[in-house]
């Protein structure tokens, strides 16, 4: 063999050799570069459902938050409404009798302050004489018995007041029913 062919065949299989190396690296950036693509993803994702999580979590606890101001609201309002049974008996009492003028505006004025400010926080009379009948507003305490058809299943008188709260019935109206 000649000098020139060794060198050339030395020079082939170093070129052989090195492009190997060379496509050896290739490969085993590729491989990371996919594992680090892969690990990314994997990050990513989970970044995402925590940060949804999180998205929920504040959103209930803001939801509970309210409910529990709510709820306290509510028990407030409950624990009021005898007074303004007691007002509402007063008022009846003394325009009934022959007390003076200022004990009826005085009492006027006091259940009317109070029922304005509660009507400020959502509180709402039922409103129930002479209506139809309505188990989701009404809860039938008597009945009794009416000559006239058009009175029959309607609400004759109301035994005790009922209220709702931003909607939502915290009272029922106790009534006597025609039949």
């Amino acid at each position: 063999m000649s000098e020139n062919t060794k060198k050339k065949s030395s020079a082939k299989k170093e070129g052989k050799t090195k492009t190997e190396e060379l496509q050896a690296k290739i490969s085993q950036l590729e491989e990371t570069l996919a594992r680090t693509e892969e690990t990314i993803a994997k990050d990513k994702d989970d970044y995402l459902r925590l940060m949804a999580e999180f998205d929920n979590y504040r959103r209930r606890t803001s939801q509970e938050k309210l409910e529990l101001v709510s709820m306290a609201s509510t028990e407030t309002i409950k624990g009021l409404l005898p007074v303004l049974d007691d007002c509402e008996r007063a008022l009846k009492v003394l325009l009934e009798s022959n007390d003076s003028d200022a004990a009826k505006e005085g009492t006027e004025l006091i259940y009317s302050k109070l029922m304005g400010y509660l009507k400020t926080k959502g509180l709402a009379v039922i409103e129930a004489q002479d209506k139809d009948f309505d188990t989701d507003l009404h809860e039938a305490v008597a009945q009794f018995p009416v000559q006239e058809e058009e009175k029959k299943g309607k609400v004759f008188d109301v035994v005790q007041t009922g209220y709702t709260l931003n909607g939502k019935v915290i009272r029922f109206a106790k009534v006597v029913v025609g039949i």
